[in-house]
């Protein structure tokens, strides 16, 4: 590595840890002081305080680490830039490229390692925070338990049956808004229940305003449906059942929730594979973000005349990060509401904006 690289790569990575420091630490004392009257009223432990900030480290920084690329791009560059430094590297022959190439191979490390957490550790991490969570509030989570609804729940159950259910009370043993796929060997639907209400009691389940469907192998209706005000479901999953084994995306490995996904492909809900296709390309484009916002602060730190100040410099490129969320956050809207086909709505504003990137870049002197 040449001098000048790692002149420049040790100035990224000292900033770069050192937001990354304060970020953490500014997160960790601001959400420990907002919910600091509830942890003395619970008695909440020095130990389970410890393993909740712990345990939610990964989640912490996978979120700032794409503001901290973009502080240490532009002070780094911004600073090379006020001070000449710049002027005299493209005076000796070097190009943008070659400036910058360290801090582009630092980001794209730094992807595939968050790329990695985000498989890896976030999962777990998420699973870890929920349940200390829990034990956190278990003082108080008795009197909130009755209100406790658990919204779109989905689960397999036995005799290769697919439940969704709209919503579920734990607390009363009820759901609303049911709907019942079972499926043979191959994965055909062989018969579809929709109730509007289900309630357990005695070890039985009682569906209310319940129709049934049967379908032959070409998935045609075999005969007229059958509906009944209140009927008797056998059905050997309990409330306990429903709310073990339900599955949620982000505690699932890009693995699991890929599997997950090629298990409800058979199902025809079309609204819940779109949304999961959508959280599994998610998992591949979102690590990125740190790569391609390093080439989106390059050119604005160099485009910059030497005698504008620091300050300016942040607050520019900042609203045009700022720009960059919110056009991803549109993008994922679209994608969820079905008018930009998943893949495209989770990659549209990191190619959108690493294009705009490369346009900038291209128009320096």
């Amino acid at each position: 590595m040449r001098i000048l690289d790692r002149y420049i790569l040790k100035s990224v990575l000292s900033i770069f840890f050192s937001c990354i420091f304060i970020f953490l630490f500014l997160y960790v004392i601001i959400d420990l002081l907002s919910h600091l009257e509830d942890i003395l009223k619970q008695q909440v432990s020095l130990f389970i305080l410890a393993q909740y900030y712990i345990s939610y480290l990964p989640i912490m920084f996978v979120q700032v680490a794409p503001f901290a690329c973009l502080l240490s791009t532009l002070y780094t560059f911004g600073k090379l830039n006020h001070d000449n430094e710049i002027i005299a590297m493209r005076s000796s022959g070097l190009s943008i490229f070659q400036i910058t190439k360290t801090v582009i191979i630092f980001g794209l490390l730094l992807s595939l390692f968050i790329f990695w957490v985000n498989d890896r550790l976030l999962p777990q991490s998420l699973a870890l925070t929920q349940k200390i969570k829990v034990q956190m509030e278990e003082g108080s989570k008795k009197k909130e338990k009755k209100q406790e609804v658990i919204d779109n729940l989905t689960m397999y159950g036995l005799k290769n049956r697919l439940f969704f259910v709209n919503k579920f009370y734990p607390a009363e043993n009820t759901m609303e808004g049911i709907t019942i796929l079972e499926h043979d060997e191959r994965q055909n639907i062989t018969k579809k229940i929709v109730a509007n209400k289900g309630i357990y009691a005695d070890n039985l389940w009682k569906f209310y305003q319940c129709i049934t469907y049967n379908f032959d192998v070409n998935g045609h209706i075999l005969q007229e449906p059958q509906y009944f005000e209140e009927e008797i479901m056998a059905i050997p999953e309990t409330p306990h059942d429903f709310i073990s084994q339900r599955q949620r995306p982000d505690y699932m490995t890009i693995m699991q929730l890929d599997d997950y996904i090629w298990k409800l492909s058979k199902s025809g809900a079309s609204t819940v594979i779109r949304n999961l296709k959508l959280d599994l390309y998610q998992r591949f484009t979102s690590p990125f973000t740190s790569a391609v916002i390093i080439f989106l602060g390059i050119p604005f730190s160099l485009m910059l005349r030497r005698r504008a100040t620091g300050l300016s410099s942040i607050g520019v490129s900042i609203i045009v990060g700022f720009l960059y969320y919110i056009l991803d956050a549109v993008s994922i809207a679209l994608g969820r509401g079905g008018v930009l086909a998943p893949v495209l709505a989770a990659s549209l504003s990191h190619i959108l904006v690493f294009l705009f990137s490369l346009h900038l870049i291209n128009r320096l002197p």
